[in-house]
């Protein structure tokens, strides 16, 4: 039965992550709890989906951010089909807000890097939660109406720019990307330094109504692509507007995203 544990007390997992070093880090960790049984792995969204409906887990630790289909898009698709869930188990690199949606929504997360003794508390969390009279769908849906409602993105980001530090527009920022050892945002009318340490938590705040990650080393503003440049063995390069026009790599998991966007 999905969700329960077995007759054994063995509980079985599925990891999902777009990282290989992430799952084999995972992995690795879990080896110490033999209660725990990895029935298999998925390396994006779609491929949690299939592997979720084939194998019926009793856990899923479940990558928020992934490229194309992310973690939580996961779980209302799965939702959105009526489908039972496992227990969820999110690892995530997200900001505070998102954190605490999870903790106010009893749905468990682990940070990255994953820590043993955290992972412990999870696994121990989980047998304790698919006793409870309360459905996994009615959580996950719980917490992705909180982070919907949390969600907004700003109206505004700073950006050092020399000794100043500048308030910058959302819709201005063209896009971002990692230079000199930080988060470099190149904007309409200069370019600077963000605050945040990493792209993903620039992403997590930002938002992906207009927002997008194409490549793992950038965020592009969707509206401010200038032009979409096919290259070599049918992939593709973003024409920005900036006064460079920076050509952007696609990668190949965000090359269906790119065509969902502009129906080519």
């Amino acid at each position: 039965m999905l969700g329960s544990p077995r007759g054994d007390g063995t509980m079985t997992a599925l990891l999902v992550d777009d990282e290989q070093l992430a799952r084999e880090e995972l992995g690795y960790l879990l080896r110490s709890f033999p209660e725990v049984e990895i029935l298999g792995e998925a390396e994006d969204g779609p491929g949690a989906l299939e592997q979720i409906e084939a194998l019926e887990p009793d856990i899923v630790f479940l990558d928020v951010q992934m490229p194309g289909l992310n973690g939580l898009e996961v779980v209302r698709e799965i939702l959105a089909r009526n489908g039972k869930l496992p227990h969820i188990i999110f690892a995530t690199a997200f900001d505070r807000y998102a954190v605490e949606a999870f903790e106010v929504n009893a749905a468990d997360y682990l940070l990255k890097p994953v820590e043993m003794d955290r992972l412990g508390r999870s696994i121990e969390r989980a047998r304790e939660l698919m006793r409870s009279p309360e459905h996994e769908s009615e959580r996950m849906a719980r917490l992705l109406s909180a982070i919907r409602e949390q969600a907004t993105p700003p109206t505004k980001v700073l950006v050092r720019v020399g000794g100043r530090m500048i308030l910058v527009d959302a819709a201005d920022l063209i896009f971002a990307t990692v230079r000199d050892g930080g988060v470099c945002i190149v904007a309409t009318e200069f370019e600077g330094h963000s605050n945040y340490k990493t792209l993903d938590e620039l992403q997590s705040t930002l938002g992906d109504r207009l927002f997008w990650r194409p490549h793992r080393s950038y965020i592009v503003n969707i509206d401010r692509i200038k032009e979409v440049v096919p290259w070599f063995r049918s992939s593709y390069q973003l024409r920005m507007s900036d006064h460079d026009r920076t050509g952007i790599p696609v990668s190949r998991a965000q090359t269906k995203k790119l065509r969902e966007l502009f129906r080519l």
